[in-house]
């Protein structure tokens, strides 16, 4: 029997790709593009030296980056999706390397204006400001630039490190080519006798399979995989790391992760706060792993049994079609205007539905500030899968309404915010999927997917970033990063966080390893304070219904017009206090109760 082949580009069904014509209709617009980027940096740089010479000088630097920002972004975002279709494609691999050094060659061009800005004496600058109504439009953009000034190098300072972008880019990029393009897994047998060949998008399939001999295969073929390259996984992230370092001490922080946090103005505190909150509810976890032990009947629980459903005999598959009508009822809470601009979406050719060969693996939406937001999937049929069109809608409804409100200085959104919107819209689905279930296993099935976004989303990303604390810790002390001190310490962690009821295997120490997050480092625990906040946003809107609604589309127009701590507050979430990440850990430890009420009966 032959292996179940992976669809090429080619055979997907064109109302399952997004349109990505819509932004070039052909190639040769890009190529326009790209001539006008380099004019308009030409422009720029020959207002080096004069910023401070008059307001309207300033102005017109400050307008023509933007419009330069516009124009780059649009073309780095169709070449990089392109790339995106198939990383196997060697045209547009080509193409995204141009745009990429084009980018970096602009940034090291441009990079001269925010230390020339701070050349200006702030009396005279803020003279310019009261004397030109246009360049009202920047004070927050100047004030952020005055706050970060203990941390801005001189221009060539600033040029070099601009011109340094490509290298700090070489260990992430590595990692993507050899994790999406290059890396082979083995075949399996399916539980039906089927071969199967293990791919990143078919893997959390298996990983739900009833048959438990599957997920074991699945599991030990994938990190077997990950195993033999191992030395060169270890010694990229172990760059990467080296980079966030590097760049950190050259604008003088205390830290990389003081660094990183400071580019959303978020505390430190905020950071440890979450891994301390989440330490003092781990006795929820193991409660929940537990009672996962004790549903599927095993003497010892495996890593490769924490995804599979506790109702087995179960079976929710869900169309895609199903899923985006489920999602027009699960969200009418949010209003006439978010549902059909949600519905504009789905019939816009915003999303790349279906896995097919070579295409980059996960799900994410993106998109530039003249474009529609575009989302890509590997949709499955599985209810995780209607779990992510609902996430990734999430994001590009927030670019919508960002892109569309705020001018382009203030339209990107703080990466703090960013899951937030997404995880709104997957906590009000959930509610709407219990609230209309009538049958005991199906609200068991559904409880069992909640608990599992709180473990992957709150535990598990917290997990994560409790690890780039520690390595980047140790490498900041001097320590090498073997692949030894990653697993050992991955181990612990792992240890720590899912308790004695989950026995330790060879290969979750090498879980580190297929993790392209930690390329973007002090990322991850932004997932779960964004759970947490819109855990707190959802009960709002249910409770206070308009008024909560209001607040929220507000936040999801506000973009970067304010600082992320100051939207959420006005949203009425303050992540300042314990509260919630204390009052969403409480909850899951209500769902735990509502679990084991339901699991009663079918012990007896």
């Amino acid at each position: 029997m032959s292996a179940k082949a992976i669809r090429k580009r080619e055979e997907i069904e064109e109302p399952y790709k997004w349109k990505l014509e819509n932004i070039y209709t052909d190639e040769q617009l890009w190529e326009k593009d790209l001539e006008k980027i380099s004019q308009l940096a030409e422009q720029v740089d020959k207002l080096q030296g004069t910023l401070g010479d008059s307001a309207e000088n300033l102005l017109s630097c400050l307008q023509l980056s933007d419009e330069l920002g516009r124009v780059s972004e649009k073309a780095y975002v169709y070449a990089r999706m392109r790339r995106d279709e198939n990383n196997a494609n060697y045209h547009y691999q080509a193409l995204f390397d141009r745009i990429q050094s084009l980018t970096i060659k602009v940034g090291s061009i441009t990079s001269f204006i925010v230390p020339e800005i701070l050349t200006i004496p702030e009396e005279r600058l803020m003279g310019f400001l009261a004397e030109n109504k246009d360049l009202v439009l920047y004070r927050h953009f100047i004030d952020e630039i005055l706050r970060q000034q203990d941390h801005i190098l001189s221009p060539a300072e600033e040029r070099l490190m601009a011109m340094s972008a490509d290298l700090s880019l070489a260990s992430g990029s590595i990692f993507t080519m050899l994790n999406n393009a290059d890396i082979k897994f083995p075949v399996i047998k399916d539980e039906s006798g089927q071969e199967v060949e293990i791919t990143k998008g078919r893997y959390g399939s298996l990983m739900e399979s009833s048959d438990r001999r599957v997920r074991q295969e699945a599991y030990e073929g994938l990190y077997s995989t990950y195993r033999g390259l191992i030395n060169t996984l270890g010694a990229s992230l172990s760059a990467s790391v080296k980079k966030d370092i590097f760049y950190a001490r050259v604008r003088k922080y205390e830290s990389a992760r003081a660094a990183s946090l400071d580019q959303d103005n978020v505390p430190v505190e905020v950071y440890d706060r979450l891994i301390e909150s989440v330490h003092n509810h781990l006795d929820l976890m193991y409660r929940y792993m537990d009672i996962r032990k004790k549903i599927l009947g095993l003497d010892e629980l495996r890593f490769y049994d924490l995804y599979t459903p506790l109702v087995p005999e179960y079976k929710l598959e869900v169309p895609y079609e199903q899923a985006k009508e489920t999602l027009v009822q699960a969200l009418q809470a949010l209003g006439p205007d978010y549902l059909a601009q949600m519905q504009k979406g789905f019939s816009d050719g915003w999303i790349d539905v279906y896995e097919n060969e070579g295409k980059t693996s996960g799900a994410y939406s993106w998109g530039a500030y003249d474009t529609s937001p575009y989302i890509l999937m590997n949709y499955d049929d599985k209810l995780d899968d209607m779990f992510t069109l609902a996430h990734e809608m999430g994001h590009s409804l927030h670019s919508y309404y960002s892109n569309r409100s705020q001018p382009y200085v203030y339209s990107q959104y703080s990466i703090f915010v960013a899951e937030v919107a997404s995880t709104v819209n997957e906590s009000l689905l959930i509610d709407y999927l219990l609230e209309r279930s009538t049958d005991p296993k199906e609200k068991i099935y559904l409880i069992n997917h909640y608990l599992e976004q709180f473990r992957g989303t709150v535990y598990r990303q917290t997990m994560f970033a409790e690890f780039e604390k520690i390595i980047h810790e140790k490498a900041e002390s001097g320590e090498a990063l073997t692949p030894e001190l990653l697993k050992e310490i991955y181990r612990d962690l792992n240890t720590l966080y899912y308790g004695p009821q989950v026995a330790m295997d060879e290969y979750i120490p090498l879980e580190w390893s297929r993790i392209p997050h930690f390329y973007s480092a002090f990322y991850v625990y932004k997932y779960a304070t964004g759970f947490a906040t819109a855990t707190a946003l959802k009960e709002q809107i249910k409770n206070e219904g308009q008024p909560a609604v209001q607040r929220y589309l507000e936040f999801l127009k506000s973009g970067g017009s304010d600082y992320p701590i100051n939207l959420l507050q006005k949203a009425g979430v303050d992540l300042l206090t314990p509260e919630p990440v204390s009052n969403a850990l409480a909850y899951f430890g209500q769902l735990l109760d509502q679990l084991e009420e339901l699991l009663e009966p079918q012990a007896k």
